[in-house]
């Protein structure tokens, strides 16, 4: 169906039989649907969009103005088990949103982990606008942070030995060997105690299950920061000059 939409508007026509006011009565006899085709070919309508063209062009205008520069193209394709956009994305999880955590929950966060699949386009170098913060993230996805037990992140180095994918992760440091499989894992540069709690900051999406990633199921607390993450990627934009990004020793492969 390139660039076509079909929608089918149902028309019922009710052919009711009335006894007095009785609704009891009332019985549908009859349902006739139409399919409409909406492309390129249905001209818009000239009025309205005299209407709403200041608001569009104030709009593009507001999307698009440079915020940021880029020295370089940046993918999601170009690592291994870390790439210098997931490392920039889960960093400005860390950043931007522990603020707001320490002030709510009186702790620092301790790690991110973000899904590979989350990162939905590549930056492209030059300049960078919020409309490239909508194209690496056009959903709706909120931060959110879960408290885990040492067990609990455990079980996250497994899905991970499985996963065998690149997901961001900021203040994790993980050495695997060339099955995937983790020799060792430091978070913020300690040993993991199962005794211990640890702030991960995620999304509300894998929270609440994406991505099978169910050792967020049972966490000994939540922590909501009321901040999507794509606010926290333009308010990051925001504030520096030029982006650094690279791919570096945070989860390694021997």
């Amino acid at each position: 169906m390139h660039n076509r939409i079909f929608f089918t508007l149902s028309l019922a026509v009710l052919l009711i039989s009335c006894k007095g006011t009785n609704t009891d009565s009332i019985q549908l006899s009859e349902v006739n649907s139409e399919r409409f085709t909406v492309d390129e070919s249905i001209k818009g309508d000239k009025e309205i969009e005299e209407f709403i063209a200041p608001f569009k062009e104030h709009l593009n205008a507001t999307l698009d103005s440079v915020i940021a520069f880029n020295p370089k193209l940046l993918s999601k394709n170009d690592g291994d088990l870390n790439t210098a956009i997931g490392n920039l994305m889960a960093d400005i999880v860390m950043v931007q949103a522990n603020p707001v955590i320490k002030k709510r929950s009186g702790k620092d966060i301790d790690m991110v982990l973000l899904n590979k699949g989350g990162i939905r386009a590549e930056l492209p170098a030059g300049g960078v606008t919020a409309r490239s913060a909508y194209n690496l993230m056009p959903f709706e996805n909120e931060i959110v942070v879960a408290e885990l037990n040492g067990k609990q992140i455990k079980q996250m180095l497994k899905y991970l030995e499985k996963a065998k994918s690149a997901h961001p992760v900021s203040g994790i440091k993980i050495l695997a060997d060339r099955d995937y499989k983790t020799i060792k894992a430091t978070i913020q540069g300690k040993e993991i105690d199962e005794n211990k709690t640890f702030l991960v900051a995620t999304s509300d999406y894998l929270l609440n299950g994406g991505d099978n990633m169910m050792f967020f199921k049972d966490p000994v607390n939540i922590y909501g920061a009321d901040y999507k993450i794509r606010n926290a990627l333009i308010d990051y934009f925001t504030k520096v000059d030029t982006i650094k990004a690279e791919i570096d020793d945070r989860y390694i492969r021997e």
